[in-house]
């Protein structure tokens, strides 16, 4: 029986022999290493690294692999994750009004590009309802505009917890979650244009066309308390011309923001993505 994947991530103090340390282990477990990328960060003095590997040994066991990366860690003073190529986690998406990025990641999940499962759609508008019934995914409207704020993530932590949500993604869900829900569920990916700081609020790419933009992108990031400041995980562009009406700029915006979306979960999915010291590093 051949074992899943196994992806070891790390973050720690950086110092002579890291590498060879790992990869010694996993050699000695009778692992084969599929994917193995490093990287030291010199201003911060930290190395990360992500290696993926396949073990051959027999007596395969996950709290085992767990608790001896455990001692790695504590010996280098490091951070780290261990995950598995067979885990699917559940995925909760919130929605508005606009449904380019809520369609196309369904859709890449049904055509099997995103390894994920999307029990749960939570919208503050009834008009997306069709599209979750479409996609087999249970729809909720929560009106947050006639029922006090923290009522309202009430009932989404206990929807989270409900459905065992590992994953929110905002796919243009036009509402702020306050500090206090953020602490208790802070695995959120957001997508926004890229006009930011710049054209803030309604309207921006009336506005953009108004100065005469010439590129135009989106921004896809981990959410945090500091609004759409968190940490980044893809961004994407597109030119734009003279030629180019508002209507133009809307239509590359929206494609763009699908496109930059995608990546951004697949990466966080495969466990691609480092944060640390309010940054990320991704290893494409």
């Amino acid at each position: 029986m051949e074992h899943p994947s196994i992806i070891f991530k790390i973050v720690c103090p950086d110092r002579p022999g890291l590498v060879s340390l790992l990869t010694s282990w996993i050699s000695n477990y009778g692992g084969n290493i599929k994917h193995s990328d490093h990287h030291t960060d010199q201003d911060a003095g930290l190395f990360l690294s992500r290696i993926e590997w396949n073990s051959n040994n027999e007596s395969f066991n996950r709290d085992e692999i767990y608790k001896e990366f455990e001692k790695i860690a504590d010996e280098v003073n490091g951070k780290f994750n261990v995950n598995y190529s067979d885990e699917i986690p559940n995925v909760a998406i919130f929605v508005s009004k606009q449904n380019h990025c809520l369609i196309d990641l369904l859709w890449r999940v049904r055509n099997g590009e995103l390894k994920m499962k999307v029990p749960l759609i939570i919208s503050n508008h009834s008009d997306l309802e069709n599209i979750a019934n479409d996609f087999n995914a249970k729809f909720v409207h929560i009106d947050t505009f006639k029922t006090d704020k923290s009522i309202v993530e009430d009932q989404f932590l206990n929807l989270l917890k409900e459905y065992e949500i590992d994953l929110v993604v905002l796919a243009k869900y036009m509402q702020i979650l306050s500090d206090s829900f953020l602490k208790k569920f802070s695995s959120i990916i957001n997508i926004h244009h890229s006009f930011l700081p710049a054209f803030k609020g309604g309207q921006p790419y009336h506005r953009a066309w108004k100065r005469g933009v010439k590129l135009i992108g989106a921004t896809a990031h981990y959410v945090t308390e500091d609004l759409d400041e968190g940490p980044i995980i893809e961004q994407c562009t597109v030119n734009v011309s003279h030629r180019d009406e508002v209507d133009d700029l809307i239509r590359k915006g929206r494609d763009i923001e699908r496109i930059a979306l995608a990546r951004a979960v697949r990466l966080h999915l495969n466990h691609q993505v480092f944060v640390y010291n309010s940054k990320t590093a991704v290893f494409d």
